[in-house]
């Protein structure tokens, strides 16, 4: 466990750092023991294409909730025919998702947050615990502009939900940025980015926005703005 005066120095050790900078250290001091948790969204297809260029045995997964669109399904293959890797899937339970199922009904999550959370919780949240198995530390996309749930948060983080050192490379960058780096880069990303999907979650729970709405204001479009996260991404 990192103290808050332990962090402070890691962030303004890093403060005028590029995001290759801040992953290339890490991937050097931890190894195998920090991963990226890739959504597959422009941020993380981004950090996906610097870790494997820094080092391509870099530990990077995903997850599959089972109610994905087919795109994002095809980037998983795009990205690994693209790289010459394999992305680590990890899925919900099956029991366990099939228990939630017969109790709560397929789209539970539309009746109230309690029933989203609780969704999330076996597709998202149960699946990534064992993907941090063994690990000490998390990379993430996440990016201060892109909600109010997300502008507080800083470059690393202590993940006390998760007992892990939590690492957000990009969180200065705009949009255009990680556009200018896809595009420079030739990096795969979502064709539903190019359709008013600027963030893409499971497909029930996702849908097109206009251009001048918030980038996140299509996930759990339903809810108000401060509630739409998964806990993934819990402050405390």
């Amino acid at each position: 466990m990192y103290t808050q005066e332990e962090i402070a120095a890691l962030n303004r050790q890093f403060e005028n750092s590029t995001p290759q900078q801040v992953l290339q250290y890490f991937m050097e001091k931890l190894g195998s023991r920090l991963a990226l948790s890739s959504s597959l969204s422009i941020e993380d297809q981004t950090l996906t294409d610097m870790m494997l260029k820094i080092d391509k045995q870099a530990h990077i997964f995903t997850l599959d909730t089972g109610r994905l669109f087919p795109e994002t399904y095809q980037l998983i293959d795009q990205t690994n025919e693209h790289y010459g890797v394999k992305l680590h899937v990890f899925c919900p339970q099956t029991e366990e998702l099939q228990r939630f199922v017969a109790t709560e009904g397929i789209n539970p999550f539309y009746e109230s947050i309690e029933k989203r959370h609780a969704c999330c919780q076996v597709r998202k949240l149960e699946p990534l615990s064992r993907a941090f198995r063994d690990l000490d530390a998390w990379v993430c996309g996440l990016r201060s502009s892109q909600s109010v749930t997300r502008s507080a948060m800083q470059l690393i983080e202590w993940d006390e939900q998760h007992g892990l050192l939590k690492i957000n490379p990009l969180i200065h960058w705009s949009e255009e940025q990680v556009w200018e780096y896809i595009k420079s880069n030739r990096v795969p990303y979502n064709r539903l980015q190019d359709k008013g999907f600027p963030s893409i979650g499971c497909e029930p729970c996702t849908r097109a926005v206009r251009r001048i709405d918030d980038i996140r204001a299509g996930r759990w479009w339903w809810e108000s703005p401060e509630h739409r996260e998964c806990g993934l991404h819990q402050r405390y």
